[in-house]
């Protein structure tokens, strides 16, 4: 019964890890877009994309609220954006976005962390050309015909439209129509459940389930940063 307890007891703490984490980093993100754009949401449409991945995270309201306030205040923490490129062990290509007070100790910590893992950090430029920066839309499947919903958003930038394994419609357009889409699919009615910017893998690297493993554990490794935002790899 104990040992029963004792698993159940690490899984609410890794969900509660998780959730922390995604406060975390959509509480830099909303501050990002103040600091570019202003307090006001409906003239803002990077905080409308903050607030509805937030929305998306179950990120209570008030710490959103809060979020923006700090963003606003003499006290506002200025974070920058910086992204890194390396190699995973077994040539799998890595890029890791961070949003960081401290370029020093974050390109530190990135670097030790692909070091110990048997991976290289490399320089600006290495991998970028292996992705293709896309934006992302999740809606719900609910209601909505796919094909009816791919003739009607093509003019808005519609490149990729699909299902994910939970059976939510996956949309994505070129990362320079990221605004069309958001405007197309406001202008339908449909709210997505997150709206997001992604390095999509032009090509993949297949391993052993024992590789594959090794990259994961590089991967976990740099989430858990508190600079890191987000990690893309192109291991299939």
């Amino acid at each position: 019964m104990g040992r029963i307890f004792e698993v159940r007891k690490h899984t609410m703490f890794a969900r509660w890890d998780k959730m922390a984490k995604q406060f975390t980093r959509i509480g830099k993100e909303i501050a990002i877009a103040v600091k570019a754009g202003g307090p006001d949401p409906d003239n803002n449409p990077a905080l409308r994309r903050c607030m509805l991945n937030a929305k998306g995270v179950n990120m209570p309201k008030d710490r959103v609220e809060a979020a923006i306030k700090r963003a606003m205040g003499k006290d506002k923490t200025d974070y920058e954006e910086v992204v890194y490129e390396g190699y995973a062990p077994h040539g799998v290509a890595v890029m890791v976005e961070t949003a960081t007070d401290n370029t020093t100790r974050t390109v530190a910590n990135v670097r030790m962390h692909f070091n110990k893992m048997g991976g290289s950090l490399g320089n600006s430029g290495s991998v970028a050309f292996t992705f293709n920066r896309m934006g992302e839309f999740k809606i719900k499947a609910e209601g909505q015909d796919i094909e009816n919903l791919e003739l009607e958003l093509i003019d808005f930038g519609l490149e990729e439209i699909g299902e994910d394994a939970d059976g939510n419609i996956i949309i994505r357009t070129a990362f320079t129509d990221f605004g069309n889409m958001s405007k197309g699919l406001e202008d339908r009615g449909i709210t997505p459940e997150s709206a997001e910017l992604k390095r999509i893998p032009l090509n993949t690297v297949e391993l052993t389930e024992e590789q594959a493993k090794e990259v994961l554990e590089l991967v976990d490794r740099l989430e858990q940063d508190d600079d890191v935002q987000q990690v893309f790899h192109n291991l299939r």
